[in-house]
């Protein structure tokens, strides 16, 4: 590991540190009986160092607990059989709740820098989507003589909400089946999600019931419309040649059939033909480019997924134990949240897109002016332009036509966007 990483690493567990300093409670006594040797906090603390420091397994962590102490901690007297014991029977809830306290004290932090020009109209700007978790290596004593191909190396997936203002994860559920249908765990992670929220999805959750059900609690969406799809139109806002902009009724069929009329935008880029559907049904409200714009604002989650997977080390995995695995994922997100906070702090002050932010550059860079004894956040805005830290990134901008507001046709009186719905019996989750 270079300098610079281990200085700016040090920040960071900095930050944890005080975090979680500030949620420490004493331990309560639970009756008789030997008490702990090793506080919990000191414990879960320690799994978070771990992750940041790029440890690969759970020796490692009984081995700065025991052997190295870090932070005020110092060291325990626990056997590596007393640590894995503790992470089995602990569960998620230490973890879960730290997640929840050090996202709350983000939000706070990170209030001035939220994008709330991001579809102004929506109350939150949401992605949706999972990602199934990279093989458990073989290495494993449970897993030595398992086949290469066999799904016991697939540990599961992760699902979740990521808030695109934000930049931060809002809600994250495990799914212990690896090749389960990610409509089936969507409706539980739109739960409880207030009315006018604008969610963006890719086609793995295409689906009329499920359009249906976002568009009865108030949920703004946006998807691609999936090929084949029948729809009848009900009214034109605007036709020319391949740029058209409709208000239509999916399904044409009695098998299946959506009961709300959404609106389905298309216009041509070269050789392609792009194809959104929304329930956003004024044009006035969500243009056509706005949408292209917005669904393409779905990579974020992407890049959030790729932050956790590969630059802080998920894919490799210290257990085959379910327990242990998502352990290890909530102690990730933690740090991932620390992350993502940071650079939407430098990107807010310097004015420009979070990704116009370059993470490697920043994890390289950031170190070196804090040690000068400057303030490297405000280093980092005031030359990042000039040393090409903050640049414009490479994501693709779709040239989306423009149409002129007096161009649209108006919704005529009257016009029925409401009908008996008949859903086809697909893998949609409970309803």
């Amino acid at each position: 590991m270079t300098e610079d990483r281990q200085n700016l690493l040090d920040q960071i567990e900095a930050f944890l540190f005080d975090t979680v300093r500030a949620l420490e409670s004493p331990p309560a006594r639970s009756g008789p009986g030997r008490p702990l040797v090793l506080p919990a906090t000191c414990l879960w603390a320690g799994l978070l160092v771990c992750v940041l420091r790029g440890f690969d397994s759970q020796l490692a962590l009984w081995r700065l607990l025991a052997v190295d102490g870090f932070w005020h901690f110092g060291s325990y007297s626990v056997s590596d059989q007393a640590v894995y014991k503790r992470l089995a029977q602990s569960g998620l809830e230490p973890l879960q709740n730290l997640f929840e306290k050090i996202s709350a004290v983000l939000h706070e932090r990170l209030a001035p820098f939220v994008q709330h020009q991001l579809a102004p109209f929506a109350r939150e700007v949401l992605a949706l989507d999972a990602t199934t978790l990279d093989k458990v290596a073989r290495v494993l004593p449970t897993l030595r003589g398992v086949a290469a191909g066999d799904d016991q190396l697939l540990p599961g997936k992760a699902a979740g909400l990521f808030d695109l203002r934000r930049q931060q994860w809002r809600k994250v559920v495990f799914v212990q089946e690896p090749r389960q249908n990610d409509k089936v765990q969507a409706r539980t992670l739109v739960e409880g999600l207030p009315p006018e929220t604008l969610l963006l999805a890719d086609l793995g959750y295409f689906g009329f019931a499920w359009f249906d059900d976002l568009t009865q609690r108030q949920i703004w969406w946006i998807s691609r419309l999936r090929e084949k799809t029948s729809y009848t139109l009900r009214h034109c806002f605007y036709a020319q040649g391949d740029t058209r902009d409709e208000i239509v009724f999916l399904g044409q069929y009695r098998a299946d059939r959506a009961a709300s009329a959404v609106r389905l935008v298309q216009f041509r880029v070269g050789e392609r033909r792009y194809q959104y559907i929304t329930n956003v049904l004024d044009p006035r409200l969500l243009p056509m480019g706005e949408i292209a714009q917005l669904y393409a604002r779905r990579w974020d989650i992407e890049m959030a997924f790729n932050l956790i997977k590969t630059d802080l080390g998920l894919h490799l995995l210290w257990s085959a134990k379910a327990s242990v695995i998502q352990q290890q994922l909530w102690a990730v997100l933690i740090v991932a949240q620390i992350l993502q906070g940071l650079r939407l702090e430098i990107a807010g002050r310097a004015g420009v897109d979070p990704y116009d932010v370059s993470m490697p550059l920043l994890v390289q860079y950031m170190p070196q002016f804090a040690r000068m004894g400057a303030d490297p956040i405000q280093v980092f805005v005031e030359k990042g332009r000039f040393a090409r830290f903050i640049r414009p990134s490479r994501r693709i901008r779709l040239q989306v036509p423009v149409i002129p507001e007096a161009d649209l046709v108006p919704l005529p009186e009257g016009l029925i966007l409401d009908r008996k719905a008949r859903h086809a019996q697909r893998n949609c989750g409970p309803r």
